[in-house]
């Protein structure tokens, strides 16, 4: 598994992030996490009776927590629970904190847009072009891309149709594209698009 560790900062704390380069996503320090949302003086020893609580609940978020080698405070690696971003922010929701308040209010009013969407699909089409918009894009950079997902949508129904349906086939299929007109893997190709 190649990753790369960073340092993330959140309210001028820190928070040990590492990407998983073959997951494509990034792992969070759930005790740096609960650091900086309970300001806790023993954030272990938070974390350990959450733990408990949570699988009481049936929480599935706990069982399905990592552990990856961090670089600790002592500047040595040691295997500490991680979480992708989903298991992160559930985990804030289980955390009754005035920190996490604003994210917890964040996240149900990104959940009651997601259910707009789901009613009304062409919210979402609605919403990428503002995405994009406030990103700085031009119209015409955002038609290209819309256009590119279009495409991109049609030639997954045409696998589909031909038989792939495990995510493994779409990723090897689309990484074959991608070095035959980039000269570069997929994952190559977004890590030099950065």
């Amino acid at each position: 598994m190649s990753q790369q560790e960073a340092i993330k900062l959140f309210d001028s704390k820190r928070i040990r992030t590492v990407w998983d380069g073959e997951q494509e996503k990034w792992f969070f320090s759930v005790v740096d996490c609960i650091a900086v949302l309970t300001e806790s003086a023993d954030p272990r020893t938070y974390w350990k009776v959450l733990k408990i609580r949570l699988k009481k609940e049936g929480n599935e978020t706990v069982t399905n927590c990592n552990q990856l080698k961090l670089t600790a405070s002592d500047g040595k690696q040691r295997m500490t629970d991680v979480a992708d971003l989903e298991q992160i922010l559930r985990l804030i929701q289980s955390i009754p904190s005035k920190k996490a308040e604003p994210l917890k209010r964040w996240l149900a009013e990104v959940g009651a847009q997601r259910i707009d969407q789901m009613i009304d699909p062409e919210l979402t089409f609605q919403a990428a072009v503002e995405d994009y918009r406030r990103q700085g894009y031009s119209d015409k950079w955002i038609e290209n891309r819309l256009k590119s997902i279009r495409t991109r949508k049609e030639l997954t129904d045409e696998w589909e149709r031909s038989g792939v349906h495990d995510k493994k086939d779409f990723a090897i299929l689309t990484n074959i594209l991608t070095k035959a007109w980039s000269g570069m893997t997929t994952g190559e190709y977004k890590e030099y698009k950065g």
